[in-house]
């Protein structure tokens, strides 16, 4: 079955809003594992305006469930995954002072670059993803890079599901069997939501994992988190 990692970097912008520890991240997460998450995302950013590193690193004796932590794999970056030894690291290419992932890795523009990291990660015993676009030659090169798996960037997917579920599905059903084909584990994240995860899911039933935030944390507003947790889950069993 297909596993659902909340993120909970909502959760810490909110209490950096207010300083303090209200919402407490370290409940929150507890919380979400007790109603039923697989995993536990974090995105630590270099300006700490969300997950501060702090928080990584008490997170992390803390959980019980799969520990996922994504960053640009910046020397400061890596000290702390190599620091803290999560279950999964993926890597994104963001820039420092990026709202939100936006774009997949270009692996074969950057293949030394992260052939290095992955290589580095693998070694501490640390399962990694490349996060990348819905494109088979890159996918082709994270597997030729060392990549234990991929995490699919579904923004596109989610743009165009009103309009068109069946197009928008298509590139990602494409791009996830090239994975599979691939021998690579199979993420996707980014703008999923209970609308348009349980299509996503009957087309790419073979999804390792999805990792969700920003939708989950603003249904659970209205739905409460438990609620809300549950809803996700039930998407993934169709």
């Amino acid at each position: 079955m297909t596993q659902l990692s909340v993120n909970i970097n909502k959760i810490a912008t909110l209490r950096n809003a207010r300083g303090g520890n209200v919402p407490d991240v370290q409940k929150v997460a507890l919380d979400c594992e007790r109603f039923g998450a697989d995993g536990i995302t974090v995105h630590p950013r270099p300006d700490e305006r969300h997950i501060r590193r702090s928080d990584v690193v008490a997170l992390r004796p803390l959980l019980h469930t799969e520990f996922n932590i994504e960053g640009y794999p910046a020397p400061e970056f890596i000290r702390l995954v190599l620091q803290v030894k999560p279950h999964q690291v993926t890597l994104v290419p963001d820039t420092p002072d990026q709202i939100t992932s936006n774009a997949g890795w270009d692996v074969k523009t950057h293949f030394n670059f992260l052939s290095e990291v992955l290589e580095t990660l693998r070694k501490a015993g640390i399962r990694t993803s490349l996060f990348v676009e819905a494109n088979t030659e890159m996918i082709h090169y994270a597997a030729k890079a060392g990549a234990d798996r991929v995490e699919l960037y579904t923004e596109p997917y989610a743009a165009l599901f009103p309009e068109n579920p069946q197009k928008a599905v298509a590139p990602f059903v494409e791009a996830a069997t090239a994975a599979r084909r691939e021998g690579l584990g199979l993420n996707a994240g980014h703008d999923l939501n209970l609308d348009n995860l349980p299509y996503l899911h009957q087309h790419i039933p073979w999804l390792d994992e999805v990792s969700i935030g920003h939708a989950l944390i603003c249904d659970a507003l209205y739905r409460g988190l438990e609620s809300t947790i549950h809803a996700y889950k039930n998407s993934l069993r169709s």
